[in-house]
């Protein structure tokens, strides 16, 4: 289990973390989101003792990861792929890291083979393709068996069969019971892999919550219905609209009606004689819901991009 106690990190006049407070439980896969500069690197790098807290603590089961006598058997992490000596092999920089956390050096084979490295063992890392990095990078974050497991944008220049294997390896990981915390910006990913969700913006905590009920909260969630006739969508516009039912248009022959049940809507358009052709509901992506939920804290947006024409000779 990880704890943060008030977790502060000021440069200067600037508060990377700004008193983040939260626990990371076993048994489940918590996805660390916010924007670019929201502090989720920083939180991370406090919590394997990388960067000095301001203010606060980061605690691993219950002591600064400095105090851990073999902290590769507590927590194992993958924070920078790129980060070893670019001239070892995969197994010989495995083995140094083995040694220095009196962790057998028999395990090292093991977890080449957990993260499919075995034939590319001898290979000088400094060599390897990204998406191989980050694989021995998270050979590294197991070879100490932990309890808990932290990966920063663990599917970075993995292919799409790699992408699946390291989602299903942190669901089997948290099956076992272990903590695994994993900081990503794909939310189809997080979508698919998380069981919970913890949300920052400018060093801040925005919500902390599941991805079902972070995307309950959508007010993009809606129920659809679409019919041939203007007109009578409109009759059913202004009758929902009577009843401050929230209700928007898309296009011409579309409506997307907010708090009401599907079988409510379709009861409300017999009643009212309007013919529909569909009537479903409409759920918000995680993408949609995190965007709406974080847009008041992105620090580095850019402006919509517009089609563009050049032409030459005009």
């Amino acid at each position: 289990m990880i704890t943060l106690q008030g977790l502060t990190k000021r440069y200067g006049d600037v508060s990377a973390v700004d008193g983040l407070s939260l626990t990371i439980p076993a048994g489940r896969v918590t996805g660390f989101l916010g924007p670019n500069g929201a502090g989720k690197s920083t939180t991370m790098r406090m919590i394997t003792g990388l960067d000095r807290p301001s203010a606060g603590a980061a605690l691993v089961h219950g002591r600064p990861y400095a105090e851990l006598r073999h902290p590769l058997r507590e927590i194992g992490a993958l924070l920078d792929a790129k980060a070893l000596h670019p001239g070892r092999s995969a197994r010989a920089h495995l083995k140094a890291l083995a040694r220095s956390n009196g962790i057998p050096v028999h395990r090292v084979d093991e977890v080449l083979d957990v993260v499919g490295l075995t034939s590319v063992a001898g290979r000088r890392a400094g060599a390897f393709s990204l998406g191989m990095g980050q694989r021995l990078g998270i050979a590294g974050a197991l070879l100490g068996d932990p309890a808990i497991v932290m990966f920063d944008e663990p599917v970075n220049g993995l292919d799409p069969d790699g992408v699946r294997w390291i989602r299903g390896l942190m669901q089997q990981l948290a099956a076992e019971g272990r903590t695994v915390f994993v900081s990503s910006h794909l939310m189809s990913e997080m979508q698919l892999t998380a069981d919970r969700l913890v949300v920052i913006g400018k060093g801040r905590l925005i919500a902390e919550t599941t991805v079902q009920e972070l995307i309950e909260r959508s007010s993009l969630n809606a129920v659809r219905a679409r019919g041939p006739e203007t007109a009578a969508l409109q009759r059913l516009q202004a009758r929902l609209t009577e009843q401050r039912v929230p209700v928007r248009w898309e296009g011409t022959h579309e409506l997307h009606i907010t708090g009401l049940a599907v079988e409510a809507v379709a009861d409300l358009a017999y009643e009212m004689d309007v013919r529909l052709h569909e009537v479903r509901s409409v759920e918000a992506s995680l993408e949609q819901a995190y965007m709406e939920l974080t847009a008041d804290t992105v620090e580095y947006g850019a402006p919509a991009v517009q089609a563009t024409r050049t032409t030459y000779g005009e």
